[in-house]
């Protein structure tokens, strides 16, 4: 599925070429892409025990080397702290055979998304994702503050992005309600200090087994950020009784809830319309968690 214009196609005849060429250890292995509902790589498992990841979108080598040395800390920063399996770095791999950028070989964490395995409505697996976001605020920022643009940072700082979005949600979405919302969420003030997140806790990064949490996906993000950012799952992965269960786990005021519903309100605001042909489990993703902010959906 092509979801970006500048999408750089990954085909598992090259990814066994470079694993030939990179890692002869594991030549033979058998290579399955992996289907996905993921935006940034394509997913490939290498024989039973690890998936190696490619970037989607083209990127200057170097700078790409070192975004995947830093994603590559961070899960393994991440993995010290969790109680719930979240996948391992294993090894970095160069450009080649006509895919011109680095890429990253991981353990591979058996699993259902929450994509497949709709935990919504289940009280357990919210206490379980509490205490995975607990966790990772004992880790402490060792004095790491957050840097970037994505979500995380200031609510004023995406204005021109909220703008875009609007701008392409006419006809889809209840435009002029939404850019009422996100008047009042962009002021919203921050009280809290940065503390360690995840960043990115959407269905398809969480695994599911019976109904708890199996395991945690995509942990290159995690870092120092808004306290409040880390509750956008309440929002994408909860309805409203479970949603309570993880507010109560987590001890959260009514301010840094409101600041959660706003990176959640961001995400999904910009979901919608990027993904509505290329990826629709995305959009839909997005349009179920405005309902939820809304009060139009449990």
């Amino acid at each position: 599925m092509t979801m970006h214009d500048d999408q750089v196609d990954v085909t598992t005849h090259v990814v066994a070429t470079l694993i030939r060429e990179q890692f002869p250890q594991w030549h033979g292995r058998v290579i399955r892409p992996v289907a996905s509902t993921g935006t940034v790589h394509a997913i490939f498992r290498v024989g039973d025990d690890l998936s190696a990841r490619f970037p989607l979108r083209p990127a200057d080598a170097g700078e790409a080397l070192e975004a995947l040395e830093r994603e590559a800390r961070a899960s393994a920063e991440l993995a010290q702290v969790s109680r719930f399996p979240v996948p391992e770095p294993v090894a970095l791999g160069k450009p080649g055979a006509g895919y011109p950028m680095p890429w990253s070989v991981q353990t591979w964490l058996p699993g259902t998304t929450a994509f497949d395995a709709d935990p919504s409505g289940s009280d357990a697996f919210a206490e379980d994702l509490a205490a995975f976001v607990a966790a990772l605020r004992t880790a402490g920022t060792k004095g790491r503050r957050f840097s970037g643009e994505n979500r995380g940072g200031v609510l004023a700082h995406h204005d021109d992005w909220m703008a875009k979005c609007f701008e392409e949600s006419e006809g889809l979405l209840d435009v002029p309600r939404l850019r009422r919302m996100w008047s009042r969420f962009r002021e919203l003030p921050r009280t809290g200090a940065e503390v360690m997140s995840h960043g990115d806790l959407i269905p398809g990064n969480v695994l599911v087994a019976g109904g708890r949490l199996g395991g945690v996906l995509d942990t290159g993000g995690f870092g120092p950020a808004d306290p409040a950012l880390d509750l956008v799952s309440a929002w994408h992965l909860l309805r409203s009784g479970p949603r309570e269960v993880l507010r109560r786990a987590l001890v959260r005021d009514d301010l840094e809830w409101e600041r959660g519903k706003a990176w959640a309100f961001e995400q999904a605001m910009g979901l919608v319309w990027y993904y509505v042909e290329s990826n629709p489990a995305m959009s839909a993703m997005g349009r179920r968690t405005l309902d939820r902010l809304l009060g139009s959906k449990e």
